[in-house]
């Protein structure tokens, strides 16, 4: 059985630029289980957007720290 992806952006995103889950929650400053439920089911809009957010300043810090 083919498990569903409920927030595909934010999986695709994460695995592009090679951010972990625990980074994301880390950043986010909430523990890795409570995002790994979260992300269990679809995000309202404005969690979603603050997931996103948070993978984009994860990539500058990275981007920031290779310079």
């Amino acid at each position: 059985m083919r498990k569903l992806d409920k927030n595909p952006e934010i999986t695709k995103k994460a695995a592009k630029n090679g951010i972990f889950y625990w980074q994301i929650s880390q950043h986010i400053g909430i523990a890795d289980t409570t995002f790994s439920r979260w992300m269990r089911k679809e995000l309202p809009p404005e969690l979603k957007m603050q997931v996103l957010q948070a993978i984009d300043e994860l990539v500058m810090e990275g981007m920031l720290m290779k310079a």
